[in-house]
């Protein structure tokens, strides 16, 4: 479906129907090359000024270079636009055209690394039609930035698809809050563990002090006999 808008010749044909003098359909190119997109959509642009008709420059440029959404968007608002009528649960919606639902629906090992993200998200044909490497910088950062962002988001929702990380026993166990009335018996049961704990470490502690090390006589050879042998 985007690739068929891409060219604007769909577009001008159903708005054709509706303006019949303004759009001869013999002035439009049903090419699929940059310069005839640029020249059906030039007329399509003219012509909506000429109405005062407002459509957004992202859709449109989303929709020349195929991004994923862009063309499906379109037809909503041209749709809105020739019959007066809004699409139920399209108000509100962000304009997002890049990979980012196709990259969720892929296992963390099979996503888009940084390099990946730009040749999906940056057409050739962007670069033709805007030259300006100034202009393709900005849009490379752009798109290195959303892509770290999204592994950060990732990897912090994510932590056990990603790492494998199991929960511990505390963190399964059952924390339930300490009841007022039983403090004192808390603190008994404290107090009683603790001198426990202590009478249980002196006879340790005897123990290693009635330990007695035994001295060993080592004879040595003499030196002055062994110089003469």
């Amino acid at each position: 479906m985007r690739r068929d808008f891409s060219n604007g010749y769909l577009v001008a044909e159903m708005f054709s129907w509706y303006y019949h003098e303004d759009f001869p359909m013999h002035s439009y190119n049903n090419g699929t090359s940059l310069p005839t997109k640029q020249g059906n959509w030039a007329q399509i642009e003219r012509f909506l000024a000429k109405q005062n008709i407002h459509l957004l420059k992202e859709v449109l440029d989303g929709t020349i270079h195929c991004k994923p959404g862009a063309a499906e968007l379109l037809v909503q608002e041209i749709y809105t636009i020739l019959t007066k009528r809004r699409i139920k649960g399209n108000q509100g919606r962000e304009i997002d055209f890049t990979d980012r639902d196709y990259q969720d629906q892929l296992p963390m090992l099979a996503r888009a690394t940084a390099s990946k993200a730009i040749k999906n998200n940056l057409r050739l044909t962007e670069v033709i039609a805007e030259p300006n490497i100034s202009t393709n910088q900005r849009k490379v950062q752009a798109i290195i930035h959303m892509h770290l962002e999204q592994r950060a988001t990732e990897r912090a929702q994510n932590p056990t698809e990603r790492f494998n990380v199991k929960p511990t026993l505390g963190e399964l166990a059952v924390r339930l809050p300490p009841s007022s009335h039983h403090g004192d018996d808390s603190s008994d049961s404290n107090a009683s563990v603790q001198s426990g704990t202590a009478k249980s470490c002196e006879p340790s502690i005897r123990s290693k002090a009635s330990v007695h090390f035994k001295e060993i006589e080592v004879r040595q050879t003499d030196r002055r006999s062994l110089i003469a042998n």
